[in-house]
């Protein structure tokens, strides 16, 4: 076996794990907590997180890992897991399953594998760059050409008008065939298994990014940061089916 393939059976391993902690508490009565970026957090979160950690430590050692409830350790390792136990803790607390657990597994600050694992729905996509799968499946972005045949995605409609400029968004969305907040990581999944054509969040933490990049990119889609520069260096989110992201990105900075 490949040390890829040991590595992407092992995001496997995390992804059933910490799937397993979320399930129990989902729908069900939970303290919810502020952070200081007044983003929610859970017990699941930090529950999830642990346990992942846990394993990561036992199977790589000399392995980094950033998290985003319990922060970094090892942070100088060539090999760095980046964890988000819950994207989409909002969804998750009203019992909307359009959240996901993200993996990732960078070298030298670069991502090697991404999964995105649904664990109500079960649906768990992992990419490596070159290629990405469904449930073991092989799947890719579809073939969009034309805004107007477009299905736009975000998470947040007034995080626009908070980080970037709101006039810009409206634009674009006035040119899509529809437009739907079914957003956080799970939108992402829907551009790489073909069922939607750009998805956007105009910020972002290292967390929330790093493991869509190997799974859009292995889909056949474009992955940038808002001006259309190195998403792994930047602080947003354009993901797109392809021959649309060049005119996406110009829209939404062309305008205001």
């Amino acid at each position: 076996m490949s040390e890829l393939s040991a590595f992407k059976n092992f995001c496997r391993l995390l992804a059933d794990e910490s799937g397993r902690i979320i399930r129990k508490y989902y729908r069900t009565p939970l303290a919810v907590e502020t952070k200081s970026d007044a983003s929610p957090v859970t017990i699941a979160d930090r529950a999830a997180e642990e346990r992942m950690r846990e394993l990561i430590e036992k199977e790589f050692p000399d392995h980094g890992i950033m998290g985003e409830e319990f922060g970094a350790s090892n942070p100088e390792a060539e090999y760095q897991w980046v964890l988000d136990p819950i994207d989409g803790t909002k969804s998750f607390v009203c019992g909307v399953p359009l959240f996901g657990t993200l993996i990732a597994l960078a070298k030298k600050g670069q991502p090697l594998l991404g999964l995105i694992h649904q664990p109500i729905l079960n649906e768990r996509l992992i990419g490596d760059n070159v290629t990405a799968e469904l449930n073991g499946n092989p799947i890719g972005v579809r073939d969009c050409r034309d805004l107007s045949s477009a299905i736009l995605l975000s998470t947040d409609h007034l995080d626009f008008g908070k980080y970037r400029t709101q006039a810009g968004f409206e634009a674009l969305i006035r040119k899509v065939a529809y437009y739907r907040t079914w957003g956080d990581c799970y939108g992402y999944s829907l551009v790489a298994a073909g069922f939607a054509d750009i998805m956007i969040d105009p910020v972002m933490n290292l967390w929330d990014l790093m493991a869509l990049i190997p799974i859009i990119r292995g889909a056949g889609g474009q992955i940038t940061d808002y001006r259309g520069h190195d998403p792994v260096k930047g602080d947003s989110i354009v993901a797109t089916a392809g021959p649309l992201h060049d005119e996406v990105i110009k829209i939404l900075n062309s305008v205001g």
